[in-house]
């Protein structure tokens, strides 16, 4: 179930597949899931800014979407570690950010739809 999401500067290189892997792993060690549970989405920006601009950093924003009911130190734990995970990949100054999200139970839906 997890979605994560990744915006990110589109000028910024790092190995896509090597993160969204460590990351996957990262959350099942916080929550109680699977990696094959896990779907993550980068989405390269070409238009961002930080602060005056001034610093040159590039941009990292990534939004851990997962099912409500996990205490206040398990989303922070994946938070942590999902924060680390993106130190790691990315080799120039950037701003990272990192946010877990909580959905509703009862009103988030998924199928993995197979076409027509």
């Amino acid at each position: 179930m997890p979605q994560i999401l990744v915006d990110h500067s589109a000028e910024l290189d790092f190995d896509r597949a090597a993160l969204a892997a460590e990351v996957h792993q990262a959350i099942t060690e916080a929550i109680d899931t699977t990696v094959a549970d896990c779907k993550t989405l980068f989405r390269p920006a070409g238009g961002y800014h930080v602060g005056d601009g001034a610093s040159g950093e590039a941009l990292v924003l990534v939004e851990v979407k997962i099912l409500a009911g996990r205490s206040t130190e398990q989303r922070a734990d994946l938070t942590a570690r999902v924060l680390a995970a993106v130190r790691a990949r990315i080799g120039r100054p950037a701003a990272v950010a990192v946010q877990v999200t909580e959905l509703d139970r009862d009103t988030y839906r998924i199928v993995h739809h197979s076409g027509h």
